[in-house]
């Protein structure tokens, strides 16, 4: 969070100092110039001239024209107001120019220069992560990357979302990712690995058959939104594909199927190993087992069977009794134990593990 904000804070120290300052002293060149034409304007009129002969007459002096008076110049008052806005208005006139200039000299440097100098720091990236969208996924995927330490470079066409990746620190290039050329800008040759993470899993195919057509050696991770584009993305050459949706609903479902495993969790001290454990693709889930549950009274070996391969009973709280280490298989589950068991598959083992006395199937088999 820190190198972020710190990013955030320099790029807009850049930009008061590059863009800000040109802009303001416009605005207040302008105010100034503005106010002392109405001010004159309004000096003139109470010496009797009309508003046509007045605003003529100061225009004429502020733009140094001078094609004459329009009405004599014959009282102390007129001269000391013909002074004055001779005095201010040309003055104003010449930092209004010179303020014209330099804003749009600093906008032409800027769109000349900050791109070359993003792409310089890209050219000198090797190893990085190409990241593919810089929307909801693709900004926590950015963070997270550069918060562990990983160089990155953030692909995105939409000129809002590029410069919040540059607000948040990211290289960021501007490019539509589906062209093969932007991802050789991006530095696909020297990458060791690309994350397309756009919302439309037309272009993430294409985004992962391009990839992997220009950097066959490539890591490729694909976000699908719809689980029939799983094949069609392993097929195009991701390595790893990943659907946000399925995710969600698979951690919501946990929640419901397991409401006790966080307090077991907290009891025990078992984040550390449930993080070890998710990193493997594993979860480490707590449930207390009721009297109408087919596994009461069932031994640990039984119970297993019954969920074929999908889960390990890892331990057994009793009242009155904790068993330190995993229990032996002919250890029997009785109602009322709280059995945290380490599963591949959650959902087959709330199945075997919640399910009433009857028949339990799994599979092909029926218990």
């Amino acid at each position: 969070m820190r190198a972020e904000g710190g990013g955030a804070m320099r790029h807009t120290l850049t930009q008061e100092g590059v863009l800000g300052s040109p802009v303001r002293n416009l605005v207040s060149i302008l105010v100034f110039v503005g106010t002392v034409i109405v001010v004159a304007t309004i000096a003139y009129m109470a010496a009797g001239w009309s508003f046509a002969d007045a605003i003529y007459m100061v225009l004429l002096t502020v733009y140094t024209v001078g094609y004459g008076e329009v009405r004599p110049i014959d009282t102390p008052y007129l001269h000391a107001v013909t002074v004055g806005t001779m005095v201010l208005g040309c003055t104003g006139m010449i930092l209004l120019t010179s303020a014209l200039v330099q804003f749009m000299t600093v906008m032409q440097l800027r769109q000349l220069l900050s791109p070359n100098r993003m792409q310089a720091k890209v050219d000198k990236l090797s190893d990085h992560v190409i990241v593919c969208g810089y929307g909801r996924i693709g900004v926590m995927l950015a963070r997270d990357l550069a918060q562990g330490g990983l160089p990155l470079v953030v692909l995105e066409r939409s000129t809002d979302r590029l410069a919040e990746a540059e607000a948040a620190g990211h290289l960021a290039l501007p490019g539509d990712a589906t062209d093969e050329q932007a991802l050789v800008v991006a530095g696909i040759h020297r990458a060791r690995a690309l994350a397309t993470v756009l919302p439309d899993d037309a272009a993430n195919v294409f985004i992962t058959l391009s990839a992997r057509n220009l950097a066959p050696g490539i890591e490729i991770i694909a976000r699908g939104e719809a689980p029939t584009t799983e094949s069609k993305l392993r097929h195009a050459g991701a390595d790893q594909v990943v659907l946000p949706t399925h995710i969600g609903a698979e951690r919501i479902a946990r929640m419901l199927l397991y409401p006790e495993s966080r307090a077991a969790r907290d009891e025990a001290g078992l984040h550390r190993a449930e993080q070890a454990l998710d990193g493997v693709g594993l979860s480490l889930e707590s449930v207390t087992i009721a009297p109408q549950s087919a596994a009461a009274d069932a031994t640990v070996a039984d119970i297993e069977r019954r969920g074929a391969g999908a889960f390990l009973i890892a331990r057994i709280q009793r009242e009155g009794a904790d068993m330190a280490g995993r229990p032996g298989s002919d250890e029997i589950v009785h109602a009322g134990d709280r059995v945290t068991v380490v599963a591949r598959n959650p959902v087959a083992a709330a199945r075997v593990l919640l399910a009433p006395r009857g028949e339990i199937r799994v599979g092909r088999n029926t218990y």
